[in-house]
């Protein structure tokens, strides 16, 4: 397989039998040239052709057009292939007005596009969220085109995305200080089905945003309850929360190398205890609670053979844990120091101070590890 796909499609993966799809990047640099191409030459090409990093070479049919003496319009819908992206069949589109020379590509924000509003993102406050990647494609086939058709390359660029603003409640914009919609996002154009990427680089700019805001506690939630858990606790504001979901791996790498003072890991039982047993990723299709384990951790906490078995063979983590609630076996606390272990391990001696706590569906605290690890000079 080339990688090349036509007319927009997305392309067939080899191996997986998914399909996989066009960031929002990919999809605005191939508006930006189609309309840019018909702002010089009156005709817009479709489909329109651009290049990607790494070289792949993809076509996209245009959804609409629209030209005027000052500026020309191009549309072109977002096929995110087999990826459950909420971005997926978005209408994205790129105005393109001509500048003085001189002026290079400027960047605005249309409908449905965010702004920065908040420090610690690759962007100053106040810029478009379109991100780095992404404006150099734009800027490269700007040039590209320019060339061909003997335009100046001054060009001031409008980005928009139909119900950007609504679809952008889903995502970490909000949270971010990404405000008014949706970020242009991608650094290969290319979107990998369940490879979670965008999900893993919100998470790195969580922390980063954290960073910028002076936070010294962070905390890693695998979902809204847990969230509400570590409120409570610790008070933390609404920056200081990364949702980790199940990437507890991407979280410690990242703060590995970019330190905070503390990091708090909140989530459900079952989950943590995947951790606890060295899973970075907690989904439950790549990783399984695994009851031997938590066997092993009830007898070190006291429990009598007959005991360990039944752990062994219960249904559910949350099952087991309720075995030894009963008999008086701290297993939710057990299950949090070795989870806090665990990430303290990953974190190979950032100074980072670590506690964990774990909860039940309801929220109720089953278990908590006291704080341990070399936490940096402001927790000292």
């Amino acid at each position: 397989m080339s990688g090349e796909a036509e007319g927009g499609r997305s392309a067939q993966l080899k191996h997986t039998g998914l399909r996989h799809g066009w960031t929002t990047g990919a999809c605005a640099t191939a508006a930006t040239t189609a309309a840019y191409t018909a702002l010089l030459t009156g005709d817009f090409p479709d489909p329109v052709t651009i290049t990607l990093p790494r070289g792949q070479t993809p076509a996209f049919a245009l959804a609409t057009e629209e030209l005027t003496d000052a500026h020309a319009t191009a549309g072109i819908v977002k096929d995110a292939g087999d990826d459950p992206d909420v971005t997926h069949g978005a209408l994205v589109r790129a105005t393109v007005r001509r500048l003085p020379a001189g002026s290079g590509v400027v960047f605005r924000a249309g409908p449905g596009v965010g702004t920065v509003t908040r420090p610690g993102l690759p962007l100053p406050v106040g810029e478009p969220a379109v991100n780095p990647v992404p404006r150099r494609m734009m800027r490269d086939h700007v040039a590209l085109v320019a060339e061909r058709h003997g335009g100046s390359g001054d060009v001031e660029i409008t980005l928009s995305v139909d119900h950007g603003e609504e679809i952008a409640r889903s995502t970490w914009n909000p949270r971010l200080g990404i405000l008014g919609g949706l970020s242009v996002l991608g650094t290969t154009g290319i979107v990998v089905p369940y490879s979670c990427s965008a999900w893993i680089d919100s998470i790195r700019r969580g922390v980063d945003v954290a960073r910028a805001a002076g936070r010294t506690h962070v905390a890693g939630c695998t979902g809204s309850t847990s969230e509400k858990t570590v409120v409570a606790e610790y008070g933390l504001p609404e920056d200081a929360l990364l949702d980790m979901g199940d990437f507890a791996g991407a979280v410690l790498k990242y703060v590995r190398r970019h330190p905070v003072d503390r990091l708090t890991v909140c989530g459900g039982f079952a989950k943590l205890s995947k951790l606890a047993a060295g899973h970075l990723d907690l989904h439950s299709a790549r990783s399984q609670v695994d009851k031997g384990f938590l066997a092993g951790l009830a007898r070190r906490g006291g429990a009598g053979e007959a005991l360990a078995r039944e752990v062994a063979e219960a249904n559910t983590g949350l099952a087991a844990l309720q075995l030894c609630r009963a008999a008086g076996v701290p297993l939710g606390d057990l299950v949090a120091v070795a989870a806090r272990d665990e990430a303290l391990s990953v974190l190979r001696g950032a100074p980072v101070a670590v506690d964990v706590i774990c909860i039940d569906r309801a929220g109720t605290v089953v278990g908590r590890s006291a704080v341990a690890g070399a936490p940096g000079p402001a927790a000292r």
